[in-house]
């Protein structure tokens, strides 16, 4: 071999040397990933610009059942009628049938697999009354934990109140109390002012659609 041919070798050795290293160099400097300032993913999540309100009083069940609306209540439960039957049959659908639930032992309507929740619940309370169902009905699985009736729940409390005044008309033995003369005539509390702000008429609270599974 001669001298000029070892030349072109150790000269395409070199070329080809210096190329792997610029390589080396250049391609992680096109490729390199970045890193974010904090690790994890970048979750929004949507503030409570709201603090937390004190509950509202029962209601005199002796005096707003007295001015409900019944036609409106019952308009309302359309929405629980994929569920359950209103009829005087008292029969059953994916919830239990609802005809006479006011003054019904929760957890007992004949022929419904309740669930154990219930059944615990059934035990403790003697019947399905005014407040239970409109606080049940408020948001059910709130109320009784790991019940069958996954509804959220009809917030607005005068729905709720119409509502209970329709299932007073479908065979209820639960009498209307007296009107209550002191929750009648209780003012609604005041919600706080601001120093600087002069004080202003509290509006009606707002609360958070039937019986149950």
């Amino acid at each position: 071999m001669s001298g000029l041919q070892r030349n072109m070798i150790f000269g395409a050795v070199l070329t080809t040397a210096f190329v792997l290293a610029i390589l080396g160099v250049v391609t992680p400097m096109l490729f390199e990933p970045k890193v974010p300032a904090k690790a994890g993913y970048a979750i929004a999540v949507q503030e409570d610009a709201g603090g937390s309100e004190a509950p509202a009083p029962p209601p005199d069940w002796g005096t707003v059942l007295k001015t409900a609306d019944v036609s409106a209540g019952q308009a309302k439960t359309q929405v629980c009628q994929s569920c359950h039957i209103f009829a005087p049959s008292g029969a059953n659908n994916i919830g239990p049938g609802l005809y006479g639930v006011l003054g019904r032992k929760p957890g007992t309507h004949p022929g419904f697999a309740y669930s154990s929740a219930m059944v615990a619940f059934g035990a403790k309370t003697p019947v399905w009354d005014y407040q239970h169902i409109y606080d049940f009905i408020a948001g059910p699985q709130k109320y009784i934990d790991g019940t069958k009736m996954t509804f959220i729940g009809m917030k607005d409390s005068q729905d709720r109140i119409n509502i209970i005044a329709y299932l007073h008309t479908l065979g209820s033995n639960l009498p209307i109390p007296a009107p209550n003369p002191v929750a009648a005539a209780k003012p609604p509390a005041a919600a706080p002012a601001s120093k600087d702000a002069s004080p202003s008429n509290t509006a009606e609270p707002a609360n958070t659609a039937t019986a149950g599974k």
